[in-house]
């Protein structure tokens, strides 16, 4: 006889809503219905989070520009 119960499959488990009657062993075949999308993670960092009331100006970038490292040994021009 077949049975279908309803059931969830989250991280490779499939977690059943109810447990069959009568049934101690069977083969079994898993139709996924609609699928959930999958939430967005979060991001480490966001657009603004380091924001306030000063916000950077043209002279901010100047200074922290890179311009190689002397000690290194390697050509930066």
């Amino acid at each position: 006889m077949l049975q279908s119960i309803e059931g969830v499959y989250r991280n490779g488990n499939i977690q059943l809503s109810e447990l069959p009657s009568d049934v101690s062993e069977s083969r079994v075949i898993v139709t996924f219905l609609e699928p959930k999308q999958a939430p967005i993670q979060k991001q480490i960092m966001r657009f603004g989070m380091f924001s306030g009331n000063k916000q950077s100006t043209e002279n901010d970038f100047k200074i922290t520009e890179f311009h190689g490292d002397t000690e290194d040994g390697l050509d930066w021009s």
